[in-house]
């Protein structure tokens, strides 16, 4: 549901239930990277398995943020939308960098996975986070 900022501010508890979200979505991650690791990649080879995982990742973002925005009772306004979406694809792109370097890969393998010049895709999935809670947060609120 939306509301306009000017009925509204920003307010910092309505964070929270999307942050669980989130978490959610970090799971269906980790448990897209091994179906990608253990089926995927030994069928079809290392780039459409890429390109196939990242694909699923993303309906299951879209799939869990309509759920979400719209199963809850929270009015939140545009402003508190976009900022979902950052928070999303901060939290993302975060996590993502803090596992490559407990793993010990380089940052610039990191990087080079949203090189869309090298046909890597992953870049939609932070691109859909961040998008997500504006598209569905307004759509089911119209």
């Amino acid at each position: 549901m939306v509301s306009s900022l000017s009925e509204q501010s920003i307010r910092p508890y309505a964070f929270l239930y999307p942050l669980g979200g989130w978490i959610v979505m970090a799971v269906v991650a980790i448990l897209n990277g091994g179906f990608r690791e253990v089926v995927l990649i030994p069928r079809v080879g290392e780039y459409v398995g890429h390109i196939v995982s990242t694909a699923l990742l993303v309906v299951a973002i879209l799939t869990i943020s309509f759920v979400y925005f719209s199963e809850t009772s929270i009015e939140y306004a545009r402003a508190e939308l976009g900022l979902i979406g950052i928070l999303w694809t901060v939290l993302t792109v975060g996590f993502e960098f803090g596992v490559g370097y407990v793993e010990g890969t380089p940052v610039s393998t990191t990087i080079g996975q949203y090189n869309v010049l090298a046909g890597r895709v992953w870049i939609a999935v932070p691109i859909t986070l961040l998008f997500a809670p504006l598209l569905f947060g307004w759509y089911l609120s119209v």
